[in-house]
Order: structure tokens, then sequence, then C-alpha cells
């Protein structure tokens, strides 16, 4: 067999696990190694090969990478969990910054609890106990969920075209993991677990600094919102993929797209009668990451403000951009449209300043062929009962409208918090919601390839983190975007394009992974979406223009 690494070709005689073919390459490497891909498909390193092909090592440096370490650390946080609690149960909720929020099932969490379970933790870090993955056939596997009685990795169950059961073992400790883990417990050195609300946290380090633990930040405002979306759904019993399924099963899950969408709909009704109450407020910004629904969002909370007397009036911050002469450039020597000096701030500003005066401002209007504002006699005046609506990447940033007084503005981050979990350990990340969210929308009125949208993504989501997540705790009020059954509207779509995807590009990975998701969903109709709801804004054939 011959194996592609880097520029050369390495010859095996017989099949050979990862960790051992590139044994010094691992051991030599400027940063921990958790994880491979070979031909384009995420493998533990004590995946065997078994035929040709070519292989590429994850370092915990890399996004991928990092969500190894996430994984294996919650892992083993599990496995102590079990041994110091052996008659209680742990849940893993949602993420925070660089931790995840977990608690205990009918449980308290206190002191003492918290420095066992650190304790523990490492000490199974520091014996660096290998971890296996099993695998089962369904005769096996229903065998071993009959004998057990547990609910670990029992998803895999449900579903017939399942032939294969995966379970990873750590001594004897076994949990299921909906993603690659490390080899090794040794492999996760950096965490801290802390009390946070009425749970704990369990931290680890960013992918741009692994080797280090970051400064521990509250995020209060998103954790209320996380925190109150996962209590409502707990409430009504829709916190779990197959809660979801019972109810598209017993034909009631029509019943649920109208709570998820009411409860948007209070929410929006909320901010925009707060909004009214202010007298002094003349500016909303809203901004959030890719995908989040900020179109509707604006045109829904529009609609609301009418009711209170009060007219929007949108300004498109793209409209603002620098020449494209005096554009900055990236690392790489690109343009960076994403960074706020992008932002024509002195012009902008003065337009903002001049329009809450009640003056009458031209408004430019930006030809991006040309990269040039372009001014074609468009003239806006503010009304008294007029207030202005600004949507941008970086409108929770003080400093693109920096001349305007903090009281007279209104700042919302809309983002799509998702709560919704596979299972007690297993949580479905956020980013990966709006990344098919993405993929939708992309397909359907961009006309990109989901290949094309995947490739991007982490190029989107390093803009995110440097423009948007660290200004979240800024807002005024954090609007989650998040619909608890959209996965099973959004998977007709997004299925075949993913499928699309072959095993001969490098997007094959992520596109398995995502497949692997959502397999376990199932169908929704788009008919059964209202027209209003947000999640039209990727699925089509909504009221609002987009």
């Amino acid at each position: 067999m011959k194996i592609q690494y880097k520029d050369k070709i390495i010859e095996i005689e017989k099949p050979m696990p990862i960790s051992q073919l590139l044994k010094d390459e691992i051991k030599n490497s400027n940063c921990a190694v958790l994880a491979a891909t070979f031909n384009n498909e995420y493998k533990n390193l004590e995946s065997e090969i078994e035929t040709d092909g070519k292989i590429d090592l994850i370092k915990v440096s890399s996004k991928e990478g990092m969500k190894v370490y996430r994984r294996t650390l919650v892992y083993i946080v599990g496995k102590a969990f079990e041994k110091i609690c052996p008659n209680k149960k742990m849940e893993v909720n949602y993420q925070l910054s660089n931790a995840m929020f977990c608690d205990i099932v009918d449980g308290e969490v206190t002191d003492r609890f918290i420095e066992e379970l650190n304790q523990e933790v490492r000490r199974i870090v520091k014996e660096d106990i290998p971890i296996r993955q099993v695998v089962m056939n369904r005769e096996e596997a229903t065998r071993f969920f009959e004998e057990t009685q547990t609910s670990k990795g029992r998803l895999q169950l449900d579903l017939e075209e399942n032939n294969e059961i995966f379970m990873y073992y750590c001594e004897d400790y076994y949990n299921y993991c909906y993603g690659t883990l490390a080899n090794r417990t040794g492999c996760v050195k950096i965490f801290e677990i802390v009390r946070y609300n009425d749970g704990f946290l369990v931290r680890y380090p960013s992918q741009k600094e692994p080797d280090k633990m970051p400064k521990f930040v509250k995020n209060k405002k998103l954790a209320w919102a996380m925190e109150e979306y996962d209590d409502i759904n707990k409430i009504m019993k829709i916190d779990r993929v197959y809660r979801i399924n019972d109810a598209i099963e017993k034909g009631t899950i029509k019943d649920i797209i109208l709570l998820a969408e009411a409860l948007h709909e209070k929410k929006i009704a909320k901010i925009a009668d707060n909004i009214a109450k202010n007298k002094n407020i003349k500016m909303i910004l809203i901004a959030g990451p890719s995908s989040s629904g900020k179109t509707t969002f604006a045109q829904r909370l529009g609609i609301q403000l009418k009711l209170n007397r009060i007219k929007p009036v949108t300004i498109s911050v793209d409209n603002y951009f620098v020449e494209r002469k005096d554009t900055p450039r990236d690392e790489n020597g690109e343009y960076d449209f994403e960074c706020l000096e992008a932002i024509d701030l002195n012009l902008f500003n003065d337009h903002l300043t001049r329009l809450l005066n009640g003056e009458e401002v031209e408004m430019p209007e930006f030809d991006f062929y040309e990269g040039t504002k372009r001014y074609k006699g468009k003239k806006l005046k503010l009304e008294k009962d007029e207030v202005l609506v600004i949507e941008g990447i970086h409108c929770l940033n003080d400093k693109l409208t920096s001349s305007i007084p903090s009281e007279q503005k209104y700042k919302v981050y809309i983002s799509a918090l998702t709560v919704l979990n596979l299972d007690r350990f297993n949580r479905i990340s956020t980013t990966d919601t709006r990344l098919i969210r993405r993929i939708v929308r992309d397909y359907q009125f961009r006309g990109y390839s989901a290949k094309h949208t995947i490739s991007t993504w982490n190029k989107v989501n390093e803009g995110e983190r440097n423009n948007i997540f660290p200004f979240q705790e800024e807002s005024n009020f954090i609007f989650n975007t998040s619909l608890v059954y959209e996965l099973g509207a959004l998977k007709p779509i997004v299925m075949p394009l993913l499928e699309e995807i072959t095993k001969e590009d490098k997007e094959y990975a992520e596109a398995c992974r995502l497949i692997n998701m959502l397999k376990y969903f199932k169908e929704i109709p788009k008919e059964y979406v209202p027209n209003n709801s947000l999640l039209k804004e990727f699925l089509g054939g909504g009221d609002f223009k987009y």
C-alpha cells in the first residue's frame, strides 16, 4: 500500500494504525496532533490504514482539532462524573465561549463536587489512558443496550440503516460521541471546571492559543438567552431529537411549530415595546453572525414598531464602504471587507448626525463592481415618528457610530443559539445550524454549491470571531433566532446537496459529519413552516423581501 503524507510516499505491507504509521511526525509536531483525515474522511489516530490514500494530520490549532479536543474533554468529564456520582446523570447543555455548560439532572452542584470532579479528571488525563472505538453489529448492539439499560448512544439503534453501532471505551467507561475523539486521555491537558449558575462549566483553550487557558468571561446576557430557551424546551419536552421525531410521527409537530413561532413573535414584540418606552432612542442597531436571520428579523421588528407608532427607516452600512483603493488588506494580501476600517466611518457618522438633527442627506449607493460610491439623487430626511434601523456585522461596536450618544442607540444581537441536543452528552452546535442554513440559502438564492459554502465557512467564522462575538454582551437585547424544529425542515433540501460532495473533495469530511448528524432527524414538509417565519429566509416562499 502506498500512503501519501505531505510530499512523501510511505509504503506499507500490512494494515497499520495512523498513530504507528506517522509516529515520528506526531511526536515531533509543533502542537498536539489529535486526529487525522484519510482520503478526506475524519479518522481516530488508532484507525487502521488498509488501502492506498492520502493522510493529513489534524492539530489542536485547527478548527476541527479543537472540536476533537472539546469532545474528548467532555467524554473524560463524563467518565469522571460517573465515578464520583454513580447514581446521578450528567447533562451537557450548551456552549458559552470556550466552555461547555453542564449540570446534574435532579442534583445540586456543590464546591466539594467541583473539587472532586477536577481531581478525577486530572487523574484520568495524567494517566494518559487509551480511548478505544468499539464497533458492534445491530444484534450485538441490541443485546448490549438490553443488558446495560443505558441511553448512551442508543439513538444510533433507532435508525434501521445503521448496521454498525459505535461506542468509545476508556477502561470500563463507555459512551458515544457524534464525532471523532482523541485516542488517549493525555491529549487534553489544559482545562478547568468551575461552578456556574446552577451547573458547571467545562472550560478549554482556544484554537488560536491551545496551550493556555483563556481569561474567564461570564457572558451573562448570552447565558441568560441560552438558558431561557433551554428551560422552555425542557418544559415543553422538546429538548431532544427523538422527542421532535415522536411529535412528527404522532402528528403533533404543527403544534410545536406554532409554539416556536409564537415565542419568536413574543420576543420581537418585547423588543419593540422596550424601544417605544424610551423616547430618546433614534437608532436601532442589529448585528449577528452569518445566517442568523437578520433580514427577516429586521422586517418583523419593523411591523412591531409600527404597532407602537414608530416608523422604521433602514440604512445599509454596505453603501458606506471606502473606495476600493483604500480598502485594507489581510495577511494574505486580499481585500478585507469585514474589518471596521473597510467602512468610511467619517462619512457614515456625518450622515447619521445630520439625519438625527433633522437635516436632509443625499444617500450613497456603493457600486461593488467598480468599488466606489455613487450618488443618484436618493435623499433622506427623518420625521419625528421615524427611527433609523441599521444592520451589519459592526453594529454592536460603538466605533461604527462614535458620533451618536449611547442613549440614542438600541443594540440587538441575534444568533441561532441552538439548545436542541441529540442526547444527554451530545449537543448540536450553533455554528452547525447556521452552516446548514447558509448551505440552503446559498444554493437556492445565490447559485452556490454546498462544497463552495463549506470551503468558505472557516473564513466567515474568523470574521465573526473578530468583529461580532467580542461585542455581543454590549447589546441591549439578545434575540435567539433558532427554531427547535428547523433542522427537520431544512433536511430535505440540504441532504442531497451534501451528498453531491465526493471523496475526492477536501470538504467531504465536513459533509459526512453533517450528514451523520442530520440522518437522525425526521423530515418536516416545508409547507408546515408559516410564511412569516424567519426560516423562510432560507427555505424561500415567505412573505418578506430579501
